[in-house]
């Protein structure tokens, strides 16, 4: 397999895991068909699309090829017919989540590496691949973003992204980097749900 393709398989299982999270929400929502797709599809895609505009991919992956927009309408479809086996499912979600994370961080800071950006703005378009599709569900969905709410979601996918962006400048091979990266990013969020690890937030009451 070479790089391009495997790059796109990983995208595309990233999509799909975080395309059946999005759909949950929706459901949960009491959303209609339809209001599934969108939460499916911008979960999947959204960060994919808000990466791909920045570096200047255009047209962004997810409209030139159309896998990346099956992909979601699959994972939509399958949620809302087999929801309540999937609900029941929790805390399986949550661990395709991670991997779907984890993927992200890899293919996003890959792919901005291949347009010529540093490693600096490259780890921080990993990062904004993993979690700008979640970001923009939960404010579609009218919640407050996960990764806002002291969830440790962002901080594993910048040290996942940053490991494959160092090793790409240190020329370290790939696979190498992929694997690292994308399993700290991984164990580092399995842990944190695990245990309940949380970012640090405000002490004592909120000022008005």
């Amino acid at each position: 397999m070479t790089m391009p393709t495997l790059l796109v398989v990983l995208d595309l299982v990233g999509i799909f895991v975080f395309a059946i999270s999005g759909a949950l929400v929706a459901v949960r929502k009491r959303l209609d068909l339809f209001g599934v797709l969108v939460l499916a599809g911008t979960t999947g895609l959204g960060g994919g699309f808000l990466r791909d505009v920045l570096i200047d991919a255009t047209p962004p992956a997810a409209l030139a090829d159309w896998r990346y927009l099956m992909v979601p309408v699959a994972a939509g479809m399958v949620c809302f017919v087999y929801h309540p086996q999937l609900g029941r499912m929790e805390t399986a979600v949550n661990v395709f989540d991670a991997f779907g994370l984890a993927l992200f961080c890899v293919t996003g800071t890959s792919k901005a590496l291949a347009y010529g950006l540093g490693p600096v703005p490259a780890a921080l378009m990993g990062m904004v691949t993993g979690i700008g599709g979640g970001m923009v569900r939960d404010l579609l969905a009218g919640r407050v973003p996960v990764i806002f709410r002291g969830e440790l979601y962002a901080t594993p996918a910048l040290a996942g992204a940053a490991i494959v962006a160092v090793g790409h400048e240190l020329d370290v091979a790939f696979w190498i980097t992929a694997a690292v990266g994308g399993t700290l990013c991984l164990a580092w969020r399995l842990l944190a749900l695990a245990h309940r690890w949380h970012a640090p937030l405000p002490k004592g009451p909120a000022s008005v």
